[in-house]
């Protein structure tokens, strides 16, 4: 089970783990020693006795007479999940606004208070706590006496560091200290320092008429000022955070193709290993298995070697067998969605629980579950996680069942196509959804739009 909730490229790192704790497993098909000449046969017989001499069982034996399982706690059932946090290094970007403070004329006593606010500042590189109780920290901690408006000073000297931004207090001091940097020669930044300055609650609020009025500005004045705003970062802390960032690449664990509506789910190779029982483990058991006679350093030796023979064969079998799980659950998927994966058409999509799979493949719920939540397949029309073809069920004025992912899709749809302006509400789309046969909610429409990440109308306007 655990095998079987591992995406493709943890499955690599879990293979190679097993092969470096058990010798006996290799990889190869058990076929390859077979196809090869008597030459070479010979030679390899002939190096793997001489690596037999030099082979130390002890090393792997456990001459310690305390038992194992005296020495470790094992408190959670075989099929739970174990998760672990990896550990990351490099400079934080506390520790670099720390490093620029050397470059600063500034004393040493400015200098200790610097970096006691930029240690106050939250990872989005705001400051969120009051200089009064930042004041109270540095007395009672470090007996240092340091006013309010003398921290209000060193700040000024935090939020002139780079990136820009750092140090703010609020969103709209974020901003402005981003728009301070900008050269006011053009006009756009003058007119966005005064929108934000000036009108930022009902910037914020895209209040673009009341703007327009109070400003006295046209349209494409405002635009050029919103443009300005949009470039910067609202959140600068995560600006170096970011630069530090892997990409992100997505293996698919299955491979689809479509040819003349025929459907063709394969593996991914990587997958698939070839794994087999390592020829020298079982000349040795065939070589025990002659000898006439026993001593106890032997049979502990071939103990030790059956032993990593089992395990080897275990694993290659759990291989195996999450295989054959993966390509049962997939085609069973596929069959299901065959009107979707045909023409791509994500209104095909049918209603899909987990069950409906469990009962055509006769599998445990959450068998079908681990498989949905962790593997991707690449389609002609993209790679995407299983767990996305599972939906519930609506039922339309005729009574039919659709997926929620086809109403989904038809949100999406209208709110692209709607006049930027003026945005569709919530009570609209229901209406327009209903013209369509689908009676559903506000409520349903809200709870639909936010799982799309889709912001409500007013945030939604545009000039």
């Amino acid at each position: 089970m655990k095998l079987l909730q591992v995406p493709t490229i943890e499955l690599e790192q879990r293979i190679k783990e097993e092969m470096e704790s058990n010798p006996a497993l290799d990889e190869g098909h058990e076929d390859e020693l077979e196809d090869r000449d008597e030459r070479e046969d010979l030679d390899e017989n002939k190096e793997r006795d001489e690596a037999r001499d030099d082979f130390d069982f002890s090393q792997y034996m456990d001459d310690d007479d305390t038992p194992s399982y005296k020495l470790s706690i094992r408190n959670k059932g075989a099929d739970d999940d174990e998760k672990s946090m990896p550990f990351v290094s490099g400079s934080t970007f506390r520790d670099i606004l720390a490093q620029q403070l050397s470059l600063r004329n500034i004393t040493e006593r400015e200098a200790l208070l610097a970096k006691t606010i930029i240690g106050n500042l939250d990872d989005d590189g705001y400051l969120r706590r009051e200089l009064e109780n930042i004041s109270d920290d540095l007395a009672f901690s470090q007996n240092i006496q340091a006013t309010a408006e003398e921290l209000g000073k060193v700040l000024e000297v935090v939020q002139r560091l780079d990136p820009a931004g750092v140090g703010a207090r609020s969103l709209k001091e974020c901003i402005l200290l981003q728009l301070r940097r900008k050269d006011e020669g053009y006009p756009s930044v003058r007119l966005a320092k005064e929108l934000v300055e000036n009108h930022f609650d009902a910037f914020t609020k895209k209040h673009y008429d009341r703007i327009l009025k109070r400003m006295q500005i046209s349209d494409e004045d405002l635009k050029e000022a919103i443009s300005e705003i949009v470039k910067l970062n609202p959140k600068p802390g995560n600006s170096m955070r970011d630069n530090s960032k892997t990409a992100d690449h997505v293996i698919p664990d299955f491979l689809l193709s479509v040819d003349d509506e025929e459907l063709r789910v394969v593996l991914n190779a990587r997958n698939a290993p070839d794994l087999r029982v390592s020829e020298s483990y079982k000349q040795m058991m065939k070589g025990y298995a002659v000898a006439k006679e026993h001593n106890k350093k032997e049979k502990e030796a071939i103990q030790f070697v059956k032993q990593k023979i089992d395990s080897a064969k275990w694993f290659i079998d759990a291989i195996k067998q999450r295989q054959q799980t993966l390509l049962l659950t997939m085609n069973a998927i596929v069959e299901f969605q065959r009107e979707y994966f045909i023409t791509g058409d994500e209104t095909k999509l049918k209603p899909m629980i987990l069950k409906d799979i469990a009962e055509i493949v006769h599998l445990d719920i959450s068998t079908i579950s681990r498989v949905a939540n962790s593997k991707y397949v690449q389609t002609p029309y993209g790679t995407f996680l299983l767990k996305s073809f599972f939906s519930e069920s609506l039922s339309t004025d005729s009574g039919e069942e659709v997926s929620t992912r086809e109403v989904k899709k038809i949100l999406i749809d209208a709110i692209e196509a709607e006049e930027k302006r003026k945005p569709l509400t919530d009570e609209k789309l229901a209406t327009l959804l209903k013209e369509k046969g689908y009676n559903i909610a506000r409520r349903t429409v809200a709870k639909y739009r936010e799982q799309l990440n889709i912001p409500v109308a007013r945030l939604r306007k545009q000039l």
